[in-house]
């Protein structure tokens, strides 16, 4: 007792040095970021001053710039830059403690004597200016969000500010879709960077593990450029985290939330250990010591399978409770110093934990033909954690730049499945039971440089990186009972002879991934046609090395008694397999492991590229070049036969791509693009393994002999900019798969879900954007400070599944939705610090799993999504509380088997799954001490 109160006076102590710090902090500063109004590029070396003073800086070789020490008041800055005009920004209000953001955009002074043009401009009106050159001299068709919006947003994580972007969906609240296609097609940079993949079984990577206040910026390309990744079609998300913050703060977040679905209701878990409520997995999950190898167990007898056995932990307990609110927690701190040679080093430290528990309701049918196989209603329990860490530190001094990014995450999620239901045909009653624990973790690390060159102002950036993943799956444990036709007991299914993976199974799998990366970009700016041009080359490497093993156990009967004790499968799910009915006339411990349960990978890609951004005149501005990629696969696996099977896949891919804009005026762009891009098969997917999944009952399953998807991509659009933030766009697009990669089910007794590539497929559609504030209704008031957005998108494809007679189907490629609707409100009021967020989202009816002959094709129906943020800056707008309310209208997730070829769920239709996941709220507190003193 007495230790514990020790440890709150210590607590309170810390807070109120804290606090003092804070309060205590009277004066204010400057910080932006300075950019060339014509083509949009930072500026190095500008001097930002206040005016009629000397205090000031010099932008950075990011084009930052920083004015400490400022008492609170009105200022004037003064930028000034060799053969640009100088500029003067009024009405700057520093605040005491706080941080203000002023960008600038320079404009060249032409001719005339530097002193002869000054152009005068108050800070809101150069706030506008700097948004809308931003949008305008984007080079490429893309879209993104600042670290000032993200700054004035109330969201949390990454994926929360994602939801903002034009064009983009999020799924299960972190995995991005762009114009409905799914994550296949997406890629991802993190500090310009490949990021690999956060899901092992899938190109996707898990955004809402990155906190939103660690960003600097996002950006969205939707279509090609040299200087990006080749594998992708529908968008690439760049993500760039802080590193050098413009002012010294701890920041402190606190949230908790809840589910209409499942808090404070009813909850059942298997075991959970202390460890697990931070990500990591319990030692005594793992197979026990003193089990031997999988070739020296097969061949073991019964009697030393039974004593095997009983190294195994009885974990098939149920534990009861309720469910807890969740819990979101995030501890940061930004450090900033200016040494003496004039250089700056920072760094960003940040903590964040969050867990959760939830309840989803699901329904699951299979049909044979005209006759339903089984009606399951499953009620599965989740409890998740996740520990996440981000550190990055930076060194910058006058024209170079260097940089320690770090980021890590490890997130856990611990399954119970309760079954009820029949297997229709059989006439036979089930209860299931199913226990499952996935972790997983990411580390990601780079080292990377940015340079000046003063020789014909050549800049110079490089990048070192490692990437470590992992997922850990032990002891996912099923046991089914039936009851048949005419008996009044449920029996447990235990098999006789050799293991199943489908009943009264143990599974284990490990996966663990290394990956390294380097990358060297040279830019190097010229004139052409008395207009700024930019020459960039590149090269690019990553190389990664996967190893994946699992063994399989299953309970079965003995016999070696020549009888077996029958009584035993009436014995509830908690006792069943208890060691002392693993005996002579119980059960044995079985290994049913095979050949394919392993396999190991590597994959190289070596890209370089040359690339020319040229202007034609004042009105045509044209980026254009080649990336090349080789890229070699191999996977070490078996065949169906058990045999060892070497896959190797080699391509050179020369990828040109074309960005075009025309101003047809200073508020109007004509942009044309036009690129070559691939698709590869993940290693995952080309590897023979087989997952029994409980849940579904399916067995998803590799193939070796999977091909890359070479698509074309052709985009026009139209857009004009009627202010700052605004957006009035018309879009049409063309994309051509050639051998696209379709999941589908393959036919046979028992229903497999693979891959294979269809001969070809083509998707075209119309896109529409409308981004306003609403101030042209009423000026002035309410309206003044909201802005409505909307996305929308029509999308047509087809899939050419017979290459000798060309028969184009109406089936849509897999993973594509026909339609795509984004909209919302946003009001930001900057006198009230009120701020409040409506969204809207729906995706069309897409193919989930591509059916065969007899068997049509599965879809998910679209449902309509509805979010909204509401939040409220206080104390000196230091703090800040949030209200968060996710899927408010809770729409059934619904899988179907589209009898009728009409593309909607219609009466008559096989339903397959239906799901609810409950409304979320979720409500945080946060606060950001400056610990900047006078």
């Amino acid at each position: 007792m007495k230790s514990q109160l020790n440890l709150k006076k210590a607590l309170i102590t810390v807070l109120f040095v804290i606090i003092s710090a804070a309060v205590f902090a009277q004066t204010g500063k400057i910080s932006g970021k300075v950019s060339d109004q014509k083509t949009g590029e930072t500026l190095i070396g500008v001097t930002v001053k206040i005016k009629g003073t000397t205090k000031g800086s010099s932008t950075d070789v990011e084009g930052r710039y920083i004015i400490n020490a400022l008492a609170p008041g009105k200022y004037t800055l003064e930028a000034s830059y060799v053969g640009y005009s100088t500029k003067n920004i009024t009405d700057v209000e520093v605040k005491g403690g706080n941080s203000t953001v002023v960008d600038l955009v320079m404009q060249e002074g032409g001719g005339q004597k530097l002193d002869e043009v000054v152009i005068t401009a108050t800070v809101k009106q150069e706030s506008v200016n700097t948004l809308y050159n931003r949008q305008r001299t984007s080079v490429s068709i893309s879209d993104g969000i600042s670290a000032d919006q993200i700054r004035r947003s109330p969201d949390r994580n990454t994926s929360e500010v994602l939801k903002r972007v034009s064009g983009t969906s999020i799924q299960d609240n972190k995995f991005i879709i762009v114009r409905g296609l799914s994550d296949r097609y997406n890629a991802t940079l993190l500090n310009n960077a490949i990021l690999p993949s956060s899901e092992p079984d899938r190109k996707a990577f898990s955004f809402d593990i990155i906190p939103s206040n660690m960003v600097d910026n996002i950006v969205i390309n939707k279509t090609a450029s040299p200087d990006l990744p080749g594998d992708f079609s529908g968008g690439v998300v760049q993500v760039l985290t802080k590193d050098i913050p413009t002012e010294n703060y701890i920041f402190l977040s606190a949230g908790t939330g809840y589910n209409s679905q499942s808090t404070f209701k009813d909850f059942q878990l298997g075991k959970k250990d202390g460890v697990e409520n931070f990500g990591f997995v319990g030692k005594d999950r793992n197979i026990p010591d003193g089990i031997v190898s999988t070739a020296k167990y097969q061949v073991m007898s019964d009697y030393e399978k039974i004593a095997s056995g009983k190294l195994f932990p009885n974990s098939f307990s149920i534990n009861n409770s309720k469910a807890a609110p969740a819990q979101a927690y995030q501890l940061s701190t930004g450090l900033r110093k200016t040494l003496k040679n004039n250089a700056n080093i920072g760094a960003i430290l940040s903590l964040n934990y969050r867990n959760s528990e939830s309840l989803t309701n699901s329904e699951r049918f299979e049909y044979n033909q005209d006759k339903t196989e089984y009606d399951f209603n499953d009620d599965t329990y989740k409890f998740s954690s996740s520990v996440g860490g981000l550190a990055n530190i930076a060194y910058i001094k006058g024209n170079n730049k260097i940089a320690f990014k770090n980021l890590y995450n490890i997130s856990l999620d611990n399954s119970y499945t309760y079954r009820e239901g029949s297997l229709v045909i059989d006439k036979i009653k089930r209860k299931g039971y199913s226990y499952d624990l996935v972790s997983k973790s990411l580390l990601n690390s780079q080292l990377e440089g940015e340079h000046k060159l003063s020789w014909k102002e050549l800049k110079i950036n490089w990048n070192l990186g490692y990437s470590y993943s992992d997922r850990l799956q032990p002891d996912l444990k099923a046991v089914n009972y039936d009851q048949k036709e005419g008996e009044t007991e449920y029996l447990a299914v235990v098999p006789n002879g050799t293991a199943s993976r489908t009943d009264a199974s143990r599974f284990f799998s490990e996966l663990f991934e290394d990956s390294y990366n380097g990358g060297l970009n040279l830019t190097l700016p010229f004139s052409f046609l008395k207009e700024k041009s930019t020459f960039k080359a590149g090269v690019l490497k990553q190389y990664k090395e996967r190893d994946f093993s699992a063994r399989k156990f299953g309970y079965i009967r003995s016999f070696s008694t020549g009888s077996f004790n029958q009584n035993l499968l009436k014995l509830p799910v908690n006792e069943i397999f208890s060691a002392d009915n693993l005996n002579n006339n119980g059960f044995v411990l079985d290994e049913g492991t095979e050949a394919t349960d392993r396999y190991d990978a590597t994959s190289d890609l070596n890209a370089g590229y040359l690339m020319l951004d040229a202007r034609f005149g004042k009105k045509l501005r044209a980026s254009f070049g080649v990336r090349v990629e080789d890229s070699y696969q191999r996977i070490n696996t078996a065949d169906n036969s058990g045999n060892k099977l070497k896959v190797e896949n080699q391509f050179t891919d020369i990828l040109p791509s074309l960005n075009a804009t025309y101003n047809l005026s200073d508020k109007m762009n004509l942009r044309l693009s036009v690129s070559n891009t691939v698709t590869r098969p993940e290693l995952r997917e080309l590897s023979n393994f087989g997952f029994f999944d409980y849940i579904s009952k399916r067995v998803l399953i590799g193939n070796p002999d999977l091909k890359r998807s070479q698509n074309t991509n052709l985009d026009v659009k139209y857009e004009v900019f009627p202010g700052a933030g605004q957006i009035i766009s018309v879009s049409g697009y063309y994309k051509y798969f050639k051998n696209p990669i379709e999941q589908i089910v393959s036919s046979g007794s028992v229903k497999n879900v693979t891959f294979q590539n269809a001969n070809s497929a083509t998707t075209y559609g119309v896109e529409l954007e409308v981004r306003k504030t609403l101030g042209f209704i009423k000026e002035g008031g309410f309206l003044q400070n909201m802005t409505a957005y909307t996305n929308a998108a029509l999308i047509f494809s087809t899939v050419n599944l017979n290459s000798l007679i060309s028969e184009i189907t109406n089936r849509a490629l897999q993973g594509q939705s026909p339609y795509l609707i984004n909209a919302g409100l946003l009001y930001n009021d900057p006198k009230t610090n009120l701020s409040f967020n409506l969204l809207y989202n729906r995706i069309g009816e897409r193919i989930s799993e591509v059916g065969y002959q007899g068997y049509n094709d599965i879809y998910e129906k679209g449902r309509n999504m509805v979010d909204f943020q509401i939040s409220k800056k206080l104390l000196n707008t230091r703090g800040e509380l949030r209200l968060n309310l996710s899927d408010i209208l809770n729409e059934k997730i619904l899988f179907y088997q589209n009898n009728d070829n009409n593309k909607t769920y219609q009466k008559g239709d096989n339903i397959m799954n239906t799901a609810r996941v409950g409304s979320g709220a979720s409500l945080t507190f946060t606060y950001n001490f400056g610990l900047d003193k006078k």
